[in-house]
């Protein structure tokens, strides 16, 4: 498996990284897809095919440029839907409850809670949206948004990719390691679009994002 890795070469780990990234970041899928995981396993997969450091902080670009740019359609969608959101009835992570979490959290944070989210899977695909559902400050949320992007993508894709390096006289571990975490993602990766199917196969749910409303469940009696 490590062989085929290799042969792939950079260009369909680009397009891989990529994909995945601006999936996360800007649409529902993104819910449900290993996005920490990958950025990790694809700098684990460039430093066991011994490409050099202009290949990986090039795919560290491409993959923050993706998560900015998902970032943005997340927005647009969001705008586009107003104050009153779509949700799944009885949804596992696109439900009325954790919208109206995020919406608090960035009611009391604001431009912070942009850049938290980034490290928080489900949150960092809802926050974009609830963002532009909200009309945060389009300024604001996007220098929020770079920066978080810039903090997240990259960092966890060479932390990878530094982290194995500096074990290269163990290339055996590596190619274990790596197959562990390629089946890992693949894995990850179905059962996401599993559990995303079947989320979308839910009833539809209009959730008004009320500022001055506590998110269900937490209402007072």
């Amino acid at each position: 498996m490590t062989g085929i890795l290799q042969d792939a070469g950079p260009v369909l780990i680009y397009l891989i990284v990529a994909g995945f990234v601006l999936a996360e970041c800007g649409f529902i899928i993104g819910l449900f897809l290993p996005g920490d995981s990958l950025l990790l396993t694809a700098g684990v997969a460039l430093a066991t095919s011994s490409q050099h450091a202009p290949v990986v902080w090039g795919l560290a670009a491409t993959a923050m440029v993706a998560a900015i740019t998902g970032n943005h359609i997340g927005y647009r969608i969001g705008a586009t839907m107003g104050d009153r959101m779509l949700a799944k009835k009885g949804g596992r992570y696109f439900n009325a409850e954790n919208l109206h979490r995020v919406k608090k959290l960035m009611d009391r944070h604001g431009f912070l809670s942009v850049l938290v989210a980034r490290w928080v899977p489900w949150v960092r695909t809802l926050c974009p949206m609830v963002a532009g559902a909200a009309a945060m400050d389009k300024r604001k949320y996007t220098i929020a948004s770079v920066i978080g992007s810039v903090l997240w993508a990259p960092c966890l894709l060479l932390v990878g990719y530094y982290g194995s390096s500096a074990l290269g006289e163990f290339k055996w571990i590596l190619d274990i390691v790596l197959v562990v975490m390629v089946v890992a993602l693949l894995l990850g990766t179905i059962v996401g679009v599993i559990g995303y199917r079947r989320e979308m196969a839910r009833p539809d749910e209009q959730v008004e994002l009320d500022p001055h409303e506590d998110p269900p469940g937490e209402q007072s009696a």
